[in-house]
C-alpha cells in the first residue's frame, strides 16, 4: 500500500498532542475544547428532522 503524506501527518499531530497531554484523553479532551473556544467559533446546530413513518406492508 502507498504512503500517503497527509493521513502520516495527521497521525504525526495526533501522537503530538497525546504526548502532550500526557497520553490523558481527559486532557486531551480538554485541550480540543479549549482550543475550540479559542477560535471563536459556535458549534452549528440543526434543527431535529422529523421521523419518516413507514408504510406497512398489504
Amino acid at each position: 500500500m502507498e504512503r500517503d503524506p497527509i493521513v502520516e501527518e495527521i497521525h504525526a499531530m495526533r501522537e503530538a498532542l497525546s504526548k502532550a497531554a500526557g497520553d490523558d484523553i481527559r486532557k486531551i479532551a480538554e485541550a480540543a475544547k479549549a482550543r475550540h473556544v479559542q477560535g471563536g467559533r459556535g458549534a452549528v446546530r440543526m434543527p431535529p428532522r422529523q421521523a419518516k413513518t413507514a408504510r406497512k406492508a398489504s
